[in-house]
């Protein structure tokens, strides 16, 4: 008896220092619970500008951003191309502003709506270039860029800009560490041997300030791999839920972070589609884990754009 009475001491013993304090453990549970998981995390929403086709103008930019920024949008994007063939299927119009340029006369008209690309297209632009005019685009908007970024898919296109398309997810690769340690480093002693940059002890500035969130596009294995080494999320665009599912549980399964954001620019456009269609597919993206969502209007003008725009903020629970 003696001996089973000193058994149940020490196990209990064991077990109050096994178990950590109750304020420790309340501190965890409360943690826990401002911590939520991804798929648990509230969805945030952005809105595409009206930069291409016959919609696209100086005035139908800055409406629009004022409009999606006093409706509660998260942020508003921007697509890339330089230069398209003649007769191309894709995209719909050759007519395309440039990203970087939209974004700051965007920034301009705003004060707190975030500002992203969907998405750059990374081995078209010289990295140092690109380098000085996104982190002076952040700055002048008080810090509200996120880069989306990609490697790339018409051939055409590298063709006439003089870029060996064969080199760019190299190229790419490359873009990104140069980027990064143009923003951290001063002065800046790299080189990148695809791109062609040299730098000795040279200075980038102004830098940043801040780590641009890299949101990494594409389909393909390579950037999916790309967004799983080198990304601060993953930014697709027109997959269904369906499609998209099994891509986002491979991210999620190799990034469990809750700051690595699953991003999709759906082929939604509220007004020809319907609210019904949007809503469904909404709750799919949502139970797939994505945490940000990008709207992406399809109308040919301004007023049209900004009737999209309320719908989907009806849609999203925004107005």
């Amino acid at each position: 008896m003696d001996r089973l009475l000193y058994i149940m001491i020490k196990c209990r013993a064991a077990s109050k220092i096994a178990q950590p304090p109750v304020k420790e453990r309340a501190r965890r549970d409360a943690a826990r619970r401002r911590s939520p998981s991804p798929r648990e995390a509230p969805v945030r929403f952005g809105l595409h500008l009206p930069q291409s086709g016959p919609a696209a103008s100086a005035e139908a930019v800055r409406r629009v951003a004022e409009h999606a920024e006093a409706l509660g949008f998260a942020d508003v994007w921007v697509s890339d191309h330089l230069a398209l063939p003649q007769g191309a299927k894709y995209p719909p119009s050759s007519y395309i502003l440039e990203p970087i340029a939209t974004l700051t006369w965007a920034a301009a008209a705003t004060q707190r709506v975030g500002l992203g690309t969907s998405v750059l297209v990374l081995p078209l632009r010289p990295p140092v270039l690109l380098a000085k005019g996104l982190a002076s685009l952040d700055l002048l908007s008080g810090g509200r860029l996120t880069l989306g970024a990609a490697a790339g898919w018409l051939e055409a296109e590298f063709d006439a800009l003089g870029v060996p398309f064969r080199e760019r997810g190299a190229r790419t690769d490359e873009t990104l560490e140069l980027l990064r340690r143009c923003w951290t480093e001063d002065p800046v002693d790299a080189e990148g041997p695809i791109t062609g940059a040299r730098l000795r002890k040279m200075r980038v500035v102004p830098q940043p300030g801040r780590a641009i969130p890299i949101w990494i596009g594409g389909l393909s294995d390579a950037a999916v791999e790309r967004a799983i080494r080198s990304g601060d999320g993953w930014h697709g665009a027109f997959q269904s839920p369906e499609e998209a599912a099994p891509l986002a549980r491979r991210l999620r399964a190799a990034r469990p972070e809750e700051g690595f954001t699953l991003s999709m620019r759906p082929s939604w456009d509220v007004l020809r589609d319907g609210p019904d269609r949007v809503a469904r597919e909404l709750d799919a993206f949502r139970e797939a884990g994505f945490q940000h969502i990008v709207a992406d209007p399809v109308q040919r003008d301004l007023d049209a754009w900004l009737r999209c725009t309320d719908a989907f903020a009806r849609v999203f629970a925004l107005a």
